[in-house]
């Protein structure tokens, strides 16, 4: 078994960290920022592939992340809850390309009580990953299998050719694989979201055809909502204005959060790419780029890592 440095305590970093204790290696995850800290934490976390190619991976790496996180459910301690919702349209569409990824997918039509100003849609249950929970069960998770997690900003991916170095170097950096990995095509996609008092919902709404997604996700204590799609903004301060259109779509939408009292704003920078680099470069596997999709394609992937970990290096 080999010693795996993992570069980024995100959400893919730390699943894929947890599947390679798994298996038997010893792992060490550093990162700049803490898994609090981090874009994941900011999620509304709702299982969707989006903003992440190419299609026939990701369908393939977000069905095998709903089965685990459908297994995960039946522990309330993950954070992890299966919840049905609707995405919704204003003019007909072709089926989802991601539809295979999902067991049961079921067309609406007019009669099914779509939104007024909606002319198609499909429901189906989904993961909804409550992720500060969720962060810090992974965390645990990881020392139950002996790994550890440090806080370390690096100016660059750790050698694996000195005496005492790790074997295997695991680049999960999100955003910091431009200056890790000098991969300039890493670029954010500012999303702001708005959290708000649970106010009795129980299903999730999506609608994903404007400029910006907008996106109702129900936890157990909260409701977030959001959101925003702003290619290479850097700026994690919310803003007012954005925060108020926001709200205003996702009322329109849901009709029932008219008056929920706001209980903070938040803004993560997704880590987007013109496809997901999951890849082994000698003695480097590199895993960032995942968009809006981290939560979605993190169990999928980290089953890849552990293969290209006892890969030969290539």
């Amino acid at each position: 078994m080999a010693r795996v440095i993992v570069v980024g305590a995100g959400v893919v970093g730390l699943t894929s960290a947890v599947r390679l204790a798994e298996a038997g290696h010893r792992v060490d995850v550093v990162g700049r920022d803490l898994p609090l800290e981090t874009t994941s934490a900011v999620a509304a976390a709702l299982w969707y592939p989006y903003l992440a190619l190419p299609q026939d991976r990701v369908s393939a790496w977000a069905g095998r992340s709903y089965g685990v996180f459908a297994e995960l459910a039946a522990d309330p301690a993950t954070g992890v809850r299966m919840v049905d919702g609707t995405e919704v349209f204003r003019t007909a569409t072709d089926d989802p390309w991601w539809g295979a990824a999902v067991p049961s997918l079921r067309r609406l039509t007019p009669t099914d009580g779509l939104p007024a100003g909606y002319a198609d849609g499909w429901t189906f249950r989904a993961p909804v990953v409550e992720m500060p929970v969720y962060l810090e069960w992974l965390v645990g998770r990881l020392g139950e299998l002996g790994g550890t997690l440090t806080r370390l900003n690096l100016g660059g991916l750790p050698p694996t050719d000195e005496i005492g170095a790790a074997d295997v170097v695991l680049d999960c950096a999100g955003l910091g694989a431009r200056l890790l990995a000098a991969d300039t095509t890493v670029v954010p996609v500012r999303g702001q979201v708005v959290v708000l008092e649970q106010v009795g919902l129980q299903e999730w709404w999506l609608d994903t055809a404007g400029d910006a997604p907008t996106y109702v996700v129900p936890r157990a204590s909260d409701i977030v909502v959001g959101g925003t799609e702003e290619h290479g903004e850097w700026s994690r301060t919310p803003d007012p204005g954005t925060a108020q259109a926001v709200l205003a779509r996702a009322t329109a939408l849901v009709p029932a959060l008219s008056g929920a009292k706001v209980l903070r704003h938040k803004v993560g920078l997704r880590p987007a790419r013109p496809s997901i680099r999951l890849e082994r470069v000698g003695d480097v596997v590199h895993c960032y780029g995942h968009g809006g999709a981290g939560v979605t394609l993190s169990w999928g992937c980290a089953d890849e890592v552990v293969d290209l970990v006892a890969a030969a290096p290539g």
